[in-house]
């Protein structure tokens, strides 16, 4: 098999799933939004801040990958479906990702365990929005990394980074 053929099957399922988790992330985030905008029991304003940080984030990325799936299934050969469109788009996705997992884990002192549930109003959701949003990031990276191995086989065959994502 060769690469095309891995990333026509793979495309699809690795989007999928990033909007999948960025759902997931995305209502849970919008459920702390809420709370925390409604009873002000935030544990500080970092955690506040940050909370709302990813909720934008995941916004960000379901709207955004729905869209290159759609440039990927229908308009491949177009500006929007290059490669080089796909590395700028998981890089700033990526560079989201990487700074809302970071600083929610910055926020809780790296971990969430059982003597510091008591710091915090709702705990197993701060600590499942941590977790969704680390799985995002590495679901992010290992679609960048993969476009990015793309984009150098693409220069390699003379497309540059305006070629397509598939041959």
């Amino acid at each position: 098999m060769d690469f095309d053929t891995h990333m026509r099957a793979g495309h699809p399922i690795v989007f999928s799933l990033i909007i999948f988790f960025s759902i997931i992330e995305l209502s849970i985030s919008a459920w702390l939004t809420s709370r925390f905008t409604a009873n002000h029991d935030y544990f500080s304003l970092a955690e506040r801040d940050r909370t709302r940080f990813l909720l934008f984030t995941s916004g960000w990325t379901i709207v955004f990958s729905c869209l290159y799936m759609f440039f990927f299934f229908y308009l491949p050969g177009s500006v929007l479906g290059s490669v080089g469109s796909h590395i700028f788009f998981l890089f700033l996705t990526w560079a989201f990702w990487t700074a809302g997992a970071t600083s929610i884990t910055a926020a809780l002192s790296g971990e969430l365990n059982r003597n510091t549930q008591s710091d915090f109003a709702y705990p197993v959701q701060i600590n499942a929005l941590q977790g969704f949003a680390w799985v995002t990031e590495a679901l992010v990276t290992f679609a960048l990394l993969a476009v990015l191995i793309r984009g150098i086989l693409a220069v390699r065959r003379g497309y540059g980074m305006r070629g397509p994502l598939i041959a």
